[in-house]
């Protein structure tokens, strides 16, 4: 994929690239994978200390990675092999997410002042439902999911692989999560790194790290 990069003019970076997580959705009836409350009393009818002791391992990494198909991950999700309502699952997905408040028009900023985008995710395939809905791609690339890399942060070899593929120098680029481990993984890596908190927030870190929206 060809990459445009804005110039050190703009910015006072000769490359910059603005990865960006999870910070522009939220779900609205909190839930979360498979294992926010809405979500388990909705699909599940169990309590966490439940579906952890029934569910694989490693089933929902390995549905993140790529490594299986949907059907096989609802086929070994659980243990004991109970069904699992697959389409039940991707309509809360589709009926949850929404942008946070304010972030749509942050990234609609980013935009206009020539920030290029990506999308850096643990997620599997169903990001497209995120896409469907929301119409991300829009703002950003859908780049680095962890299903097309099949690597999850903090996964130090996910990020070198994210400054190789776009061929720029990590300290160019800033990462943004709301989960402090893989910020740490980030700046670890040679990015700079914002933890997401709220969006005002946010826009007052870009603001010190040289981003004027």
């Amino acid at each position: 994929m060809e990459q445009e990069y804005m110039r050190g003019k703009i910015f006072n970076f000769e490359n910059f690239v603005l990865f960006i997580y999870s910070f522009w959705t939220r779900l609205k009836i909190a839930l979360w994978s498979f294992y926010s409350i809405g979500f388990r009393e909705y699909l599940f009818r169990m309590s966490m200390k439940e579906l952890l002791e029934c569910k694989h391992p490693t089933a929902w990494i390995e549905f993140e990675k790529g490594l299986i198909d949907e059907i096989e991950m609802t086929r070994i999700f659980f243990k004991d092999g109970r069904p699992v309502d697959l389409e039940g699952i991707k309509a809360c997905m589709r009926q949850g997410y929404s942008y946070i408040e304010g972030v749509e028009v942050l990234l609609d900023d980013l935009k206009k002042n020539g920030i290029e985008m990506h999308a850096f995710t643990n997620y599997p395939l169903w990001y497209e439902i995120i896409e469907e809905k929301l119409k991300l791609s829009s703002y950003l690339s859908w780049t680095f999911c962890s299903c097309k890399i099949g690597k999850r942060k903090p996964d130090p070899d996910f990020y070198m692989d994210v400054s190789k593929y776009l061929k720029v120098d990590p300290t160019s680029c800033i990462f943004i999560d709301d989960r402090m481990r893989n910020v740490e993984a980030a700046l670890d890596a040679g990015f700079r790194g914002i933890q997401f908190k709220n969006v005002e927030l946010l826009r007052k870190d870009l603001t010190h790290l040289g981003i004027h929206i």
